[in-house]
């Protein structure tokens, strides 16, 4: 994996990771099926450290640091998920440009957390055609409670959910953002959320595990991301989701910190209820883990990512 770059149309350079060169395309690579990695909340395209030296030996890797995130510009504005998903078009069209056979390359994006969300507005504003199917990992498709559908803390975030605790976390990213990166450690490995007796994670990696993940969330800015949560949690996603027609994977950690299981299970239930997974294209897998599965659980994610692209993508 190295890093690219490439330039939004307002001027933004977004940064990503690419398992085959762009720059100088290699005649022997294969571009024809894709892997789209897209990172969560305050995140990077590193948290895939454990994922991609698996996942790119059969197929093209991609992995974005997102606008305001990792590498990437920090841009003024562009705190919408609308941005972020703007961004994420023109970064297809910038893969599709850039090297022999990527016009008609495949692509299976995986999203995480904010990046599912990315994915819903993208099927919202775009349609699906970009895309072969669907990988969403551990975001419910409305964070917030809300009176429409039922929505109540049986499925919504479990932390913020309403305009005070939306609030409240603002405020804790903004003024107090060490101690607010180390919440969203405790709050997203499952070792740590809900420890278990049978967990074998030592303290010396837990710190590890730690640093790392505080490293990446101290390379954003806390107003930025203030902003950006504040229009996250309120976006309702339900029925867009509903127009998804495309093999769908949901991902859910069983110990996260973030959603119950029965908010992440909506998404599997709007798809059929929109009439596209009556044939079982549309699925849910449940990890022992929690919200940052794909790095607790790598093996099994990495197999059922690469099980879900085979069987798929033709």
């Amino acid at each position: 994996m190295h890093y690219e770059t490439f330039t939004t149309n307002d001027g933004c350079e977004i940064a990503f990771q690419t398992s085959l060169p762009l720059s100088t395309p290699s005649s022997s690579a294969s571009y024809s099926e894709c892997i789209l990695l897209l990172h969560g909340f305050s995140g990077s395209s590193a948290y895939f450290t454990r994922n991609v030296g698996l996942l790119s030996q059969r197929h093209w890797v991609v992995a974005p640091d997102m606008r305001g995130h990792g590498r990437s510009g920090h841009t003024k504005g562009g705190y919408h998920v609308a941005r972020l998903t703007a961004d994420l078009r023109e970064l297809l069209a910038h893969l599709r440009g850039s090297a022999d056979g990527a016009a008609a390359a495949q692509v299976v994006p995986v999203g995480c957390s904010i990046g599912a969300a990315i994915l819903w507005t993208y099927v919202e504003l775009f349609g699906e055609s970009d895309f072969a199917g669907f990988v969403f990992v551990d975001q419910a498709p409305l964070q917030d409670r809300s009176p429409f559908g039922a929505w109540d803390e049986t499925k919504a975030h479990r932390g913020c959910y309403d305009e005070k605790s939306m609030l409240a976390a603002q405020e804790a990213w903004i003024s107090r953002p060490d101690e607010t990166h180390r919440g969203l450690v405790a709050e997203c490995l499952g070792y740590r959320c809900r420890p278990l007796g049978t967990d074998r994670v030592s303290e010396e990696e837990a710190k590890r595990d730690e640093e790392f993940f505080t490293a990446i969330s101290a390379l954003c800015d806390g107003v930025w991301l203030a902003r950006l949560l504040a229009d996250h949690t309120r976006y309702d996603h339900r029925e867009a989701i509903e127009a998804i027609t495309k093999p769908t994977l949901v991902m859910a950690g069983r110990r996260s910190g973030c959603f119950p299981l029965a908010g992440l299970a909506e998404t599997v239930e709007r798809i059929r209820k929109g009439g596209s997974g009556m044939d079982g294209r549309a699925g849910m897998s449940v990890f022992d883990s929690g919200h940052w599965l794909f790095y607790e659980e790598p093996e099994r994610f990495n197999k059922e990512v690469l099980a879900f692209v085979g069987r798929w993508v033709k």
